[in-house]
């Protein structure tokens, strides 16, 4: 296997979305060169038929640059919209009385359709109906079975079938369509690694994703709802990661309780330990420009600095004229936040206490010895990745190399904070791991020559969170040599 692309050199990770600009396997290449550590495949967007071809380049990646790659499939989730109009639009000025009701008859400046019967016994008197991603919006002023009458607060014109957001109201449809069970089977026959869950509500819409995934991906739901917020703990019990979507989150609240909220999802994701993406106009302007403006790269710098597992492309790379440029931005803005001297400080400003259990305590410990020791890299050897994760979520300052016996496990672990994932032959004992351990960081340029590793382990060995064990070794640099020695004197299998 050719090993062309050396670790990143950074902690945060990029995902960065397919589209146009970026669907070829030269372009996918190139975004990961680049620096992509994984992809987002939209499936608002597009035919499941081009979206396996999708698939294939990407995994096809694996070989070329020696390295699992990552693979996220995000669902479209419900989207509520208004019926059609007779000329295609009505324009409303601020003031006017606007009807929405059952009727499928052409609307008008007075009325239109809203063609989701349930919404109508779940509005209430109050409630804000926010048209075409909030640029219009409409309060309630009388909420009946067959009808919705509402008072226009900002003015505009309403086009056929544009998007309604109701931020104050639990709306009672499930989080996975008709068109999402069915793109949901296809993903994960082509072996998707995450599931992005839209129009998560409540734990319940995770819940009902897991009895049809099982554990055959994790699932990543997105926060685009007050309501999910309001119960964000209980859904990350359930999920195995979370995507602040800013996107619908920005229309259904105030603008300026995006970043509080933002921040306050990063910091409880990394309490669970469960790995978190901030995502949407991240770098916006580059859709169109080769270069950024200076409030973009802060604002993803700021995730950063809170220790965001990973930051997304959206429209960047999956539209835009400029998708490398975008993933090399993302890049540069990681490397230069991490090479802070205050950045290990920032990113520990939210505790991570450890639970009451020895994998909790032996990680914690971990970091503290690699920062003493001055260590070049922590390792850990896992069956499910939760040793990993442990590791990750005390955001130790060195990278941590994860080796592993499933592809499945490596590749999802293309998210995770300051992972450097590496499918390997399953081992017996400490010693065999420690012995791979060495190896491996100089196979993969992680460590070299007189380095220092934190190896964490778990005696008897392969028993699943059995994580027990800190060993603390120095390279030699010589470890390769003797292993391929051995290899043609024993004809033994290598790594």
């Amino acid at each position: 296997m050719a090993r062309t692309l050396k670790p990143r050199g950074r902690k945060v990770k990029i995902l960065a979305t397919l589209g146009p600009a970026s669907d070829t396997p030269e372009m996918i290449e190139k975004l990961m060169r680049a620096g992509a550590d994984a992809f987002r495949i939209n499936m608002s967007h597009g035919e499941q038929a081009d979206k396996a071809a999708l698939v294939q380049h990407i995994r096809g990646l694996e070989d070329v640059l020696g390295r699992p790659t990552t693979i996220l499939f995000d669902l479209q989730g419900p989207k509520l919209r208004v019926g059609t109009f007779a000329e295609g639009k009505a324009k409303l000025k601020k003031g006017d009385r606007f009807t929405l009701d059952r009727s499928d008859a052409p609307g008008n400046s007075e009325r239109v359709q809203l063609p989701h019967p349930e919404l109508f016994d779940a509005i209430r008197e109050g409630s804000r109906l926010l048209i075409d991603d909030g640029k219009m919006r409409l309060r309630v002023l009388e909420a009946g079975a067959d009808a919705i009458v509402t008072e226009v607060e900002v003015s505009g014109t309403i086009r056929d079938r544009k998007g309604v957001n109701v931020p104050d109201v639990l709306i009672p449809i499930p989080a996975l369509t008709e068109k999402d069970r069915s793109d949901l089977e296809f993903a994960l026959e082509q072996g998707a690694d995450w599931i992005a869950l839209s129009f998560v509500q409540r734990p319940e819409d995770v819940a009902e994703a897991r009895e049809l995934i099982g554990d055959r991906a994790g699932i990543m739901a997105k926060i685009e709802k007050p309501q999910a917020v309001e119960c964000l703990e209980d859904i990350l019990t359930l999920a195995d990661a979370v995507m602040v979507a800013r996107g619908d989150l920005g229309v259904e609240l105030p603008p300026e309780k995006v970043p509080p909220v933002q921040n306050r999802i990063v910091a409880t994701a990394r309490h669970y330990g469960k790995p978190v993406v901030v995502a949407t106009q991240m770098l916006e302007s580059m859709i169109n420009s080769p270069t950024p403006t200076r409030a973009e790269v802060n604002d993803v710098a700021d995730a950063i600095y809170d220790g965001a597992d990973a930051v997304m492309l959206s429209a960047e790379s999956a539209a835009g004229k400029y998708p490398v440029k975008a993933v090399k931005m993302m890049d540069r803005i990681g490397r230069a936040v991490e090479e802070d001297e205050r950045f290990g400080d920032r990113v520990h400003f939210t505790e991570t206490s450890p639970e009451a259990t020895t994998a909790d305590a032996l990680a914690e410990s971990a970091r503290g010895i690699a920062r003493t020791i001055s260590a070049t890299a922590m390792c850990c050897y896992t069956s499910s990745g939760s040793t990993a994760r442990r590791i990750v979520r005390e955001r130790p300052p060195v990278t941590t190399l994860v080796m592993t016996a499933s592809r499945q496990v490596a590749r999802r672990l293309g998210i995770l904070w300051g992972s450097h994932a590496v499918h390997t032959r399953d081992v017996t004992n400490f010693e065999e791991m420690v012995g791979k351990a060495r190896r491996m960081a100089l196979r993969h340029h992680i460590a070299g020559k007189d380095d220092r590793l934190v190896i964490m382990a778990g005696v008897p060995f392969g028993t699943s969170g059995s994580t027990n064990v800190i060993h603390v070794v120095k390279l030699t640099g010589d470890e390769l040599d003797i292993y391929q020695r051995k290899l043609d004197l024993d004809g033994a299998l290598s790594d």
